[in-house]
């Protein structure tokens, strides 16, 4: 992991479309503003995580009779 020291204003580029900048401090947190292509998801941590459990949940089978259909296209 790559960790950077950034103060108030100042950015940082990943590749070059993607621009983060502290935008606001204060005690506890940091305010970040992140610039990217609308082709590049930017999510919190916690949400990506549960668009990935949720995805996962969609393209599980949900009985075994879909189980074997899935199976017998595969065999084709």
């Amino acid at each position: 992991m790559l960790v950077l020291t950034r103060k108030l204003g100042e950015s940082i580029r990943i590749g070059d479309t993607v621009i983060v900048k502290v935008v606001e401090l204060d005690n506890r947190h940091v305010k970040l503003g992140i610039e990217a292509p609308k082709s590049i998801s930017v999510n919190r941590e916690e949400i990506y995580e549960r668009i990935q459990k949720e995805n996962k949940a969609a393209s599980m089978p949900k009985d075994q009779s879909l189980q074997d259909m899935a199976d017998a296209l595969r065999k084709k």
